[in-house]
């Protein structure tokens, strides 16, 4: 009897780890990093409904992951714009997969229309000119490197000196009745693009 309880949990454990070999094998046909344990940085998402009323108001949501300033979120904090984020290159806006948002309805923003659906943000900070926020039709995906040859479109965004230093990444959505805002926070910059839905 012990002798076939051997034998079952070797078959099951041989059964499991093929299983996890061929996953492994998928993601890396698919571009995925083979991740194991814990995630270092959290992820979170963030929505609104805009509008007054909720009968009529549209969702929007953003998932992302939100590194830190420090490694893992101990030790010293690393320089973060123009640094672990430089200057004037496409950058996934967040940790691990792509950032994704979606929309119940199409947004106008930045002069431009984004079609309702799921998209990639991401991100081309500048120090002296414009910072853009782009919007990208490859989802499903890791976050580098980013591909910027599937832009739906790329808008401008306001940045800002903040007084307090934000120690994680932090995307919040805002509603103002008739607008929405994003805005996207991290050491003491802040950066804001305000959209309006389009029904």
């Amino acid at each position: 009897m012990i002798q076939v309880i051997a034998r079952c949990l070797i078959v099951a454990a041989l059964c499991g780890t093929s299983s996890l070999l061929a996953q492994n094998e998928k993601k890396a046909k698919a571009g995925l990093p083979l991740v194991a344990g814990a995630r270092v940085s959290p992820h979170e998402t963030t929505y609104v409904r805009v509008g007054t009323d909720r009968s009529t108001s549209t969702l929007v949501s953003i998932t992302y992951g939100r590194p830190y300033s420090a490694r893992g979120g101990k030790g010293e904090s690393r320089k973060i714009w123009g640094g672990l984020v430089p200057w004037n290159k496409a950058d996934r806006l967040g940790a691990d997969e792509a950032t994704l948002i979606l929309l119940q309805h199409p947004i106008d923003i930045g002069g431009k229309t984004i079609p309702a659906g799921a998209h990639t943000l991401y991100i081309v900070p500048s120090d002296t000119g414009a910072s853009k926020l782009a919007f990208s039709s490859h989802i499903g995906k890791w976050g580098v490197p980013v591909d910027e040859t599937k832009d739906v479109a790329r808008v401008d965004l306001k940045k800002e000196s903040i007084d307090k230093d934000v120690d994680q990444l932090t995307i919040t959505l805002e509603n103002h009745g008739s607008s929405g805002l994003i805005k996207i926070a991290w050491e003491r910059t802040q950066f804001s693009v305000p959209f309006t839905i389009k029904k």
